[in-house]
């Protein structure tokens, strides 16, 4: 993983991970982008996080990993794992009732 950036894992045609970058770069998060079709070890990583399945996008940020993550989770991740790679002004959203809750129950 690049020390500067996230890492994303992608591969062509998938409107999920289209969707995710281009929300993730309005805000200049910095992707460090793995096209799992071309990188037999990309694919392997997202086998190895999604039930072994090659589910897009995956980010890992830091030691977390998330299989098809919304913008807020990929913040919420950085600023726990990440926070300087946060650009200046970005705001990270307060987890929902339901986000609260899982995090009590696993002890974050």
């Amino acid at each position: 993983m690049a020390d500067d950036a996230i890492t994303f894992y992608w591969r062509p045609g998938c409107g999920f991970c289209m969707a995710l970058e281009r929300q993730l770069n309005k805000v200049d998060i910095p992707l460090d982008k793995h096209n799992i079709w071309d990188d037999p070890s990309a694919a392997e990583f997202v086998r190895a996080h999604a039930n072994g399945n090659e589910t897009v996008p995956t980010v890992a940020v830091g030691d977390i990993v998330m299989v098809n993550p919304s913008p807020n989770e990929v913040l919420t991740a950085m600023q726990q794992e990440t926070p300087d790679l946060i650009p200046e002004g970005v705001e990270v959203p307060e987890p929902r009732a339901m986000g609260r809750m899982v995090n009590r129950l696993l002890g974050n």
